[in-house]
């Protein structure tokens, strides 16, 4: 179980790291190399390692003030690949394009994962791992790509860095058809959400334990790494409960997790450092929008003021 020795790494804590304010979205505006430089400044000596799910412009700033500051983190870098089939079972509005379109999306793909190679190599003293995707062959997702093209992404990235390559996805997918993906990789990173589940708060960690240890039990000659973990507080009643997500929540479910993972050496990446109001529909409590443990200002909630205090304290 022990992550870090397996993966050659030093312990230390994780959180996914995207810094799109108000006004700006990935593939149209992105973050200033000043306004990111402000939010790593937030985030130094309370995180050591960062996952970046893109290897985009906003990417490259990140990697820049990093190595121009001199900043102590160390970067999980992936490429967003997209749909290169359809998938007629997503929930919402998506999941099903124009043959254009797809095959498009997979000539992109491509460009992405040459891209995610040049910069593996180019900071090579910053990125610590690679990740070949997200999300992209579960069930519901809206940017499906068949299992057999992930394998073969991770081939190529293997091929070209040195870092260990992982896919990152939901945890139910590594346990019913992601086993030769699962052979393929360094590593296993699977996402764990219990409050998307409709779990109380209560259940919160022993459910992400279980989520986790089932992982683990299928994969027991891979280290895996839980590469999304976290809770909402805000929602509309879009496929979480209202009731059932708060700061307090954040908090306790945070918390819980750390002392686990901590104490079991998992490396574990918080979701995730900022609001984010770019994503999911115009409703303002949509519960996508929610998840940081800082506001879209940079304004702490309950865990992060829980954290400064401990820090000054300390």
């Amino acid at each position: 179980m022990n992550t870090f020795k397996a993966l050659g790494i030093e312990p230390g804590r994780g959180i996914c790291y995207s810094g799109f304010r108000h006004g700006q979205r990935p593939g149209e505006k992105y973050p200033t190399f000043e306004q990111v430089k402000e939010d790593l400044e937030l985030l130094q000596g309370h995180w050591k390692y960062l996952r970046m799910y893109d290897c985009d412009p906003h990417a490259v700033t990140v990697l820049e003030v990093i190595r121009r500051e001199n900043m102590d983190f160390k970067i999980m870098l992936g490429a967003y690949i997209e749909a290169e089939m359809n998938n007629f079972n997503c929930p919402w509005k998506g999941g099903v394009y124009p043959k254009d379109q797809l095959d498009r999306n997979r000539e992109g793909n491509q460009q992405k994962i040459t891209k995610l190679i040049e910069l593996a190599n180019e900071y090579s003293d910053i990125i610590f791992c690679l990740s070949v995707g997200n999300e992209a062959c579960v069930e519901w997702t809206d940017h499906y790509v068949s299992e057999k093209k992930v394998e073969d992404y991770i081939r190529q990235v293997k091929a070209g860095a040195s870092q260990p390559v992982t896919f990152c996805e939901n945890y139910v997918p590594w346990l019913v058809k992601l086993k030769e993906v699962g052979n393929a990789a360094d590593f296993i990173s699977i996402h764990t959400y219990p409050v998307w589940e409709y779990k109380h708060i209560g259940e919160s960690l022993s459910y992400t334990k279980e989520n986790y240890e089932s992982v683990a039990s299928a994969y027991p000659d891979k280290p895996v790494v839980i590469t999304e973990a976290g809770w909402a507080t805000n929602s509309n009643g879009r496929g979480i409960n209202p009731d059932n997500v708060n700061e307090e929540y954040q908090k306790l479910y945070y918390d819980k997790l750390m002392d686990w993972a901590d104490g079991n050496q998992i490396l574990t990446f918080f979701f995730e450092a900022f609001d984010e109001p770019w994503k999911g529909s115009p409703e303002p409590l949509e519960p996508e929008k929610h998840w940081g443990v800082f506001k879209e200002d940079r304004t702490p909630k309950l865990v992060m003021k829980s954290i400064l205090e401990k820090t000054e304290v300390g």
